[in-house]
């Protein structure tokens, strides 16, 4: 059976369920729940249409006007993307990380997690996302190939041999290419297409954070939350509370 917890805030409860397909994610989660990590923690990141984020330690008892966000485990998770099955369609779960720039990897926050809201999106807004996604997807790979010849790469610019650099590069992008049509693009599901036109969500994150569960009542709450007035850098200014969390197995 799924495991499910019961998010209690001052807002009213969430109640989300994990998913078994990203055991790293579940698990940490169900750990760090059941030992009281977030007991007394912030939503300390809220935006409007977007979503609500917490799980910052440095959060806890946090007077107005300290900068959160910054906290964390002093460990991250491997990303576990299962997409498409999983995206980020209004209500779902999902992990917080560091960008791209550190963190090409995209490891997720050991303890950061943030719920989805999002807004709808016509057809036409999903097909034009569809080919920037497509696009993203492509380098993302090249990228991830390249740091996988980084050693190769750095003797051939020491070596100044520009005809090597060159048929590694072609190289490079024909695997990539091959890897992407293996994967089958980055088309949305009809699923999706009825959900982000539909319920709403935030699509341009799919295949960027790990999605690794969802919020099966409550969804008046995060709509609640998201809503709520916020100072310049996202804070609640009235602090929203996750009091604790229980767990349903």
């Amino acid at each position: 059976m799924a495991t499910r917890i019961n998010i209690k805030t001052s807002e009213g409860d969430i109640l989300i369920q994990l998913y078994d397909e990203t055991p790293q994610h579940r698990d940490n989660f169900l750990r760090l729940a059941q030992e009281g990590f977030y007991d007394g923690t912030l939503f300390h990141r809220v935006i409007k249409d977007f979503m609500i984020q917490g799980g910052d330690p440095d959060s806890k008892n946090a007077p107005q006007g300290k900068r959160l966000g910054t906290g964390g485990t002093d460990y991250t998770l491997p990303a576990e993307f299962v997409y498409p099955q999983y995206y980020h369609k209004r209500g779902a779960l999902s992990a917080a990380r560091l960008g791209d720039e550190m963190n090409p990897d995209k490891r997720s926050s050991g303890c950061q997690f943030y719920i989805v809201w999002g807004k709808t999106y016509s057809e036409g807004e999903l097909r034009q996302l569809e080919r920037q996604l497509a696009m993203q997807h492509e380098q993302d790979v090249f990228n991830t190939l390249a740091r996988q010849h980084h050693d190769e790469i750095m003797e051939l610019r020491r070596n100044r041999n520009r005809t090597g650099l060159q048929a590694l590069q072609e190289r490079l992008i024909d695997e990539t290419k091959a890897k992407v049509k293996e994967k089958g693009g980055m088309k949305f599901t009809s699923e999706q297409v009825a959900d982000y036109t539909q319920m709403g969500g935030t699509p341009f994150l799919d295949n960027q954070y790990t999605v690794f569960g969802e919020v099966v009542s409550g969804l008046d709450i995060v709509e609640k939350i998201q809503a709520v007035p916020t100072s310049a850098d996202d804070r609640p200014k009235d602090d929203v509370v996750m009091l604790g969390m229980e767990i349903i197995v």
